[in-house]
């Protein structure tokens, strides 16, 4: 196929699946509801029944102090569950953000994509909303492994508690970047993205611990009014990891290579509150767990029985990535 981020061919087995949920602490459940809710048309669910015991495994696995409380909500698709789901904890008690700005050096969990079949439309929509953008609709073109070119459109609008919300199309004939509604044309999340300046440790970790794929692996120059915010002509590392046999829920990596970086000084993982966990299904969890050991992988909390009412996991263990951010693997 003449795309570059088509699936290879379907392996035997796979250790660890695409992103299966993203997990997000916040104290203002009221703009998710706007922002997702009205303006992205996804359906949110909530507070989800958690018993004391339940929400007590969580916190352990999750490392979430016992004194913050919180309520669960889901955040999805119904008609394409394939896609990305999202986890809300709506926290009674205040802790610091993730991300202190929109600024795209800012380093840690940065967007989630949401694939469209009709960007211009849900441009109009999110500005009659009065949704905030880092810059104007974007219109570009990307090669294709003949030689031609397709067009995209794309947006990057600012959602909640500083989280980088893209709405992307794809045009000339090319399918989206994840599943779509082809009665609304809207679609995602389908891809999150994550700011690094250590991508050759934070890609081992993917590829050599949850056996996932590098599948696109360049280096790009900012252009003029860039959406990134980035002064034009810097140049950065630009990475796609799948899992083998995917076409979508993917992640993308971004590493200025002129150095320039922004650290908060605020862990990048629950309970601090933006995105602050990945999750993914996984065949073999005792795998994952040798593979941390030979890479030097801190382990969080090992394999506990647990139901997950998003999940529906039988086990789950979390561990950290070399940047500290927070990863959940979950068997069925």
């Amino acid at each position: 196929m003449n795309d570059p981020l088509s699936a290879k061919d379907q392996p035997q087995s796979t250790l660890c699946g695409q992103l299966h949920t993203a997990t997000i602490c916040t104290t203002d459940i009221a703009q998710y509801a706007t922002f997702f809710g009205k303006g992205m048309e996804m359906t949110m669910d909530g507070p989800l029944e958690m018993s004391a015991e339940k929400k007590a495994i969580q916190r352990q696995i999750w490392d979430i102090p016992f004194h913050i409380d919180y309520d669960v909500y889901h955040i999805h698709r119904p008609n394409i569950p394939s896609l990305i789901q999202i986890r809300l904890l709506h926290l009674k008690h205040e802790t610091p953000h993730i991300h202190k700005s929109y600024s795209s050096r800012e380093l840690g969990p940065f967007s989630l994509g949401f694939p469209n079949g009709d960007q211009r439309g849900l441009d109009k929509k999110l500005m009659d909303m009065n949704v905030d953008v880092m810059a104007d609709m974007q219109e570009g073109e990307i090669p294709r492994p003949d030689g031609t070119t397709y067009r995209y459109w794309e947006t990057i609008y600012k959602g909640p508690d500083f989280l980088h919300c893209v709405g992307i199309e794809r045009g000339d004939g090319m399918s989206q970047l994840a599943p779509i509604d082809e009665e609304t044309k809207l679609g995602g999340p389908g891809y999150s993205a994550f700011v690094t300046n250590q991508s050759d440790a934070e890609l081992a970790f993917y590829t050599e611990v949850l056996g996932l794929e590098l599948r696109a692996d360049r280096y790009w120059e900012a252009s003029p009014g860039s959406a990134l915010g980035i002064n034009e002509g810097v140049e950065f590392r630009f990475s796609l990891v799948y899992a083998p046999g995917t076409s979508q829920n993917h992640l993308l990596f971004l590493d200025y290579q002129d150095g320039i970086f922004e650290d908060t000084g605020v862990k990048p993982r629950l309970p601090n509150q933006g995105l602050g966990m990945w999750s993914f299904k996984c065949s073999d969890l005792d795998l994952v767990i040798e593979n941390a050991h030979k890479n030097n992988v801190q382990i969080i909390h090992k394999i506990t029985n647990y139901a997950d009412p998003i999940t529906g996991s039988k086990q789950a263990f979390t561990l950290l990535t070399p940047s500290g951010f927070l990863i959940e693997l979950f068997d069925r």
